[in-house]
């Protein structure tokens, strides 16, 4: 089978060609700085596009004699996304078996032999933790022997006994291994004994500079394939409970610090509002110095605590807030706008992420960058569900892991940059910090309110969400792949189109949701300065998780879907919920969305009508039984829950008792990649 097709923009020939059970990619390019012609010189590369199974693991040992020479480290940084380690293994050490040329001297046998040092060495330096995770030494056993002979193939042999040997010895001595991902996390210290306002007799600097020390050990220990869309969607079902445990130990951390902001802001409940704005002050502090220490993982943990409903909804506190402070918090927020899918945050990552861009603070310590994670989840959550497993023929889609092997080498870049980073303990601050209670949602809502009663006026918000999908047009014409300015050709392939128009028209969030509490506009008589920052709050829906399993086998979200802000008059002020709709969604369905994400009651959808807010005050009611994506109108996603008329009042919002954790969850259901954060 041969395909081909021109590319006029770069001059370059691309086809594919299928060969033993792969296909691969071939692109003719015509050497740079020639005239054009049909007898100008050109350049061809080839590299593997799809194959099967066998195929695949066994092109690691002639991927360097055929020039494709990035297979090996993509195919070590993704297997396990289709495959497990014993097979590999055990395809492997068939061919070993067998190998290639008529005895040990012959230029096939010793090429053969360096492939095969190479990428043992390589798989056991970059991935050792996938020979110690097998439960049975017995395939090292078999290849051990299998090895070549040569000292290379000696030092090689010696490092796999070394570990079956470690294998035995865990089988005898009936220790199984434990992964550290099942870890039970803490519920925070002894209530009685917590200082909230100790924080204040804490430097900023010193706070900083711990909580760096924190998130830089941890990212060091993170495993860049547990980031994987497909293992990290699959981490709660049952038996894979210790999957992605070092994803899973920078949740934990992030909850933590989240906790610790509010907590610290909360918990007092007798101070006075001005002492509870210096506390509001001093964690603005700290975010600075975090971003100083290029700590974007604290970063956003502060200030997303600082958005959550408890905190943002506390109108005299803000007021009290030092107007200097509050702008910076603001500059600091921007950081994670959601526009343009996280470019700003992106645009920083890539000035200031890699190892070359590391640089001494004032004590001639290297400095490191820890990014949010959440970004490169979406990112592989994104193509995960966006590009399909496996071809029509049945292959396995390689190209695809190429894309998400381009997010795995920015994670291990910025590693890199850590990998030098030096750091001195401050125990009085790591013992309150510990010491932190953790407090529920309802707790800390219930703690909000006691500071400021929920019928007062809620402070001034942004009428708008930071960003709302629309409608999702068809786009004919090449786009640019979102995640990697260059590609692995120079040309528009499928796949770079959907990632991009994934990217542009989905905007998905990796950090907070598209649940975005609002309010309308300030009334043109009061002065927006007077009240609180305008930064979109995000409702801590305290979640693990960012990206789950697909459940939905619709193939392609297209047109046929928009997302739209509902909003329902409360007494705390006008919440704003995002929901996806599809043309398949009927107006009780999308009316029982709403209440669920309203945390009303949802068995009283009939006592209520949803609207349609037009332009110029205009309103457009959906019928009781329509479809509503059909039904809207193109000019506006703002919507209104209204009780009909005779139905009685709306009570307060009830207070939901999920108490999980605060890092950011994007639900991909499908090709419905971003729901619920927080």
């Amino acid at each position: 089978m041969k395909t081909t097709w021109y590319c006029p923009l770069d001059l370059s020939t691309v086809s594919e060609e299928e060969e033993d059970g792969l296909i691969y990619t071939v692109v003719v390019k015509q050497q740079h700085g020639t005239p054009p012609g049909p007898l100008a010189p050109r350049s061809r590369s080839r590299c593997v596009k799809a194959g099967t199974e066998e195929k695949l693991v066994l092109h690691l040992l002639h991927a360097f004699c055929t020039g494709d020479s990035s297979f090996v480290s993509i195919f070590l940084s993704t297997y396990r996304s289709f495959t497990t380690t014993e097979r590999v293994l055990a395809i492997l050490a068939d061919r070993l078996e067998n190998p290639p040329g008529e005895n040990k001297r012959t230029q096939t046998r010793q090429a053969f032999n360096k492939a095969v040092c190479t990428v043992f060495s390589m798989w056991l330096t970059e991935y050792p933790e996938d020979f110690r995770s097998l439960g049975d030494p017995s395939c090292l056993l078999r290849l051990a022997p299998l090895l070549p002979t040569d000292p290379a193939g000696v030092e090689l042999k010696a490092r796999v006994l070394r570990v079956a040997e470690e294998l035995s010895e865990r089988q005898l001595l009936s220790d199984p291994h434990r992964d550290r991902g099942l870890s039970v996390s803490s519920t925070g210290g002894d209530r009685t004994q917590f200082d909230a306002a100790l924080i204040l007799g804490f430097p900023a600097s010193v706070i900083a500079e711990q909580l760096t020390k924190i998130e830089t050990e941890l990212f060091l220990q993170l495993v860049p394939y547990h980031c994987v869309g497909s293992l990290w969607s699959q981490r709660d079902k049952k038996g894979r409970e210790g999957q992605c445990w070092s994803v899973r130990e920078t949740v934990r951390q992030f909850n933590r610090l989240a906790n610790a902001v509010s907590a610290s802001c909360l918990w007092r409940t007798d101070l006075r509002t001005q002492q509870r704005a210096r506390l509001v002050e001093k964690w603005i502090c700290v975010a600075e110095a975090c971003r100083a220490r290029k700590n974007f993982s604290s970063l956003y943990a502060i200030v997303s605590a600082l958005q959550s409903n408890p905190l943002h909804r506390l109108r005299r506190t803000w007021q009290e807030t030092d107007r200097e402070a509050v702008k910076r918090y603001e500059e600091l927020s921007s950081i994670f706008s959601e526009r343009d899918n996280y470019s700003q945050s992106r645009e920083l990552l890539k000035e200031e992420g890699s190892s070359k861009f590391a640089n001494l603070d004032s004590k001639s310590s290297a400095q490191g960058t820890v990014p949010y994670l959440g970004i490169f989840l979406t990112d592989l959550t994104m193509l995960d569900t966006a590009v399909k497993d496996k071809l029509e023929n049945g292959y396995i889609n390689f190209d695809k892991r190429r894309r998400e092997f381009e997010v795995l080498a920015q994670i291990r870049l910025l590693q890199s940059s850590c990998k030098n980073c030096t750091f001195t303990s401050d125990e009085a601050f790591l013992l309150w910090y510990h010491g932190v209670p953790t407090l529920s949602e309802e707790e800390s809502y219930r703690l909000s309110n006691q500071i400021e009663a929920p019928c007062e006026p809620s402070p001034a918000r942004s009428a708008y969400p930071t960003v709302i999908v629309t409608q999702c047009p068809n786009t004919n014409s090449a786009l640019s792949n979102p995640f990697e300015p260059d590609g692995i050709f120079d040309f528009p392939s499928p796949v770079n189109q959907l990632l991009s128009k994934l990217a542009r028209h989905m905007k998905s969030p990796s950090v907070s949701c598209l649940d975005v509490d609002s309010s309308p506009p300030v009334p043109a008589d009061q002065n927006p300065s007077a009240l609180t920052p305008s930064t979109p709050v995000k409702s801590h829906r305290r979640s693990v998780s960012c990206g789950n399993n697909p459940t939905s086998t619709s193939q392609g979200s297209g047109p046929d879907m928009r997302i739209i802000r509902i909003r329902m008059d409360l007494h705390d002020g006008n919440l704003y919920r995002s929901i996806l709709v599809t043309n398949n969604d009927k107006t009780p369905s999308v009316i029982r969305s709403a209440l669920e994400k309203h945390n009303q009651d949802t068995t009283e959808v009939s006592k209520y009508e949803l609207i349609q807010l037009l332009p110029e005050g205009k309103e457009l009611t959906i019928p009781a039984t329509g479809n509503v994506f059909y039904a809207m109108t193109s000019s506006s996603v703002d919507f209104l829950l209204r009780r009909r008329k005779g139905s009685p009042p709306l009570a307060s919002p009830s207070i939901s008792t999920e108490t999980s954790a605060t890092f950011p969850r994007a639900k991909t259901k499908a090709h419905r990649l971003v729901r619920t954060l927080f």
